[in-house]
């Protein structure tokens, strides 16, 4: 498959991308399959034939619900957030996916009763890595060696939708809030997070409002101190003590 026929997997024109789409090389998805030297000539050259590489914009919803299957994501630079929508319409996240990391949700249709409505969205604009759906497929179904790499990848997103899942039901909001901000100050590599309280209400399911009261309770406990669209850590033991 070339890299015109390719494109055919993906929506052309949408606003989720920048620019045209360009071919990728063994070096850059080889990085996401760490048994590649393992897989047959023939199939490594269907993967870098077939996959392309794109810039996303922050913001841009990549994969929306059950009813998608665009194919693999893999982060190249820059963020991915997955996320499942309650009926009310509030998001959850379930877990980021940082550069070098791969999405399978995107591309669930490939695996036999594991249609998950989960959303993808682009949390930090970067460069993305995609491999159709068809072909991972194929080549999965030949290869038992990309299967159990698959599987067991599988197996540990679904371990992280379990941990979120107990989370939610047995950790309360400040000790989950608390949680949050510290993973956020480690991602980012800073103390000073550049966050709307809208954003990270999305991120735990929960109301602006609430969060609000909250960062403003972690406040009053000099845990923290709120700026517009800001918020910088001032105490960062005092945080772990309360996320448990």
């Amino acid at each position: 498959m070339t890299l015109s026929q390719s494109r055919g997997f993906f929506r052309k024109g949408s606003a989720m991308y920048q620019g045209n789409p360009t071919a990728v090389s063994a070096d850059q998805i080889s990085r996401f399959i760490p048994v590649w030297d393992q897989l047959k000539k023939n199939e490594q050259e269907l993967l870098i034939g077939s996959s392309i590489r794109q810039t996303v914009r922050e913001g841009a919803i990549l994969h929306e619900g059950i009813g998608e299957c665009e194919g693999l994501f893999c982060v190249l630079s820059g963020q991915l957030r997955a996320y499942v929508l309650s009926p009310e319409g509030k998001e959850i996240t379930i877990y980021r996916l940082l550069e070098g990391d791969m999405c399978l949700f995107s591309a669930s249709c490939m695996f036999s009763g594991a249609a998950l409505d989960i959303s993808v969205a682009v949390e930090k604009g970067g460069s993305l890595l995609t491999i159709p759906s068809a072909v991972y497929k194929k080549i999965m179904n030949e290869s038992s060696v990309l299967s159990n790499f698959t599987n067991q990848l599988m197996a540990e997103r679904f371990s992280d939708v379990m941990w979120l899942l107990e989370q939610i039901l047995w950790k309360s909001l400040d000790r989950r809030l608390a949680s949050f901000l510290l993973e956020e100050s480690r991602i980012d590599h800073t103390d000073s997070l550049t966050i709307t309280h809208e954003k990270i209400a999305d991120h735990l399911g929960t109301a602006r409002e609430v969060i609000t009261r909250m960062l403003k309770y972690l406040q009053s406990e000099k845990l923290i101190q709120l700026f517009r669209g800001r918020i910088d850590i001032k105490d960062e033991a005092g945080l772990e003590k309360l996320a448990g």
